[in-house]
């Protein structure tokens, strides 16, 4: 298989799961660069900003050496071209992730023929991990130690005093 030199694997991570991290440690593996493109995403109204949800991530992240960690509020496909990216990495996590993932690769595919997307999907016990429901049982102070690292716990914890 012919390494692609550059990925960009886009999300709002907020908070950043588990999940994230099993596929940044995979795609790590797979290619010379891993960028963690973290989506501003206002309209999705996160519990973090986009400056927290960053360095959150590259606290998680920083003993991968090939992973870096940038926010952006373009088009990810203007994104992707800025950081010349090969390859689009996806996860999906089940079937009903399906659909929508493979209306976006097409629509991408489109707007940047030269750049391939590959899913890949996560360990089978986070498979049902979500940034959304992860927030909830937070919200409602259910114990997430499970689905997130404990960078997170506390930053949680932090935003749910306040």
């Amino acid at each position: 298989m012919k390494k692609s030199k550059i990925a960009v694997y886009p999300g709002t991570f907020d908070p950043v799961t588990n999940g994230h991290i099993d596929l940044i440690r995979r795609g790590a593996k797979i290619f010379d660069q891993l960028i963690v493109g973290i989506a501003d995403s206002r309209r999705k109204n996160p519990l973090f900003s986009l400056n927290e949800r960053i360095e959150l991530t590259r606290e998680i992240t920083k003993k991968y050496s090939n992973v870096e960690v940038v926010g952006f509020d373009v088009l990810l496909a203007d994104f992707a071209h800025q950081h010349h990216a090969g390859v689009l990495l996806r996860g999906l996590r089940a079937v009903s992730d399906f659909e929508y993932e493979f209306q976006l690769a097409s629509m991408n595919r489109h707007l940047m023929p030269d750049v391939e997307t590959m899913f890949l999907t996560p360990a089978e016990q986070l498979s049902f991990v979500s940034s959304s429901l992860v927030k909830e049982i937070a919200m409602l102070g259910g114990d997430v130690s499970q689905f997130v690292d404990p960078t997170v716990i506390d930053a949680m914890q932090q935003k749910f005093r306040n």
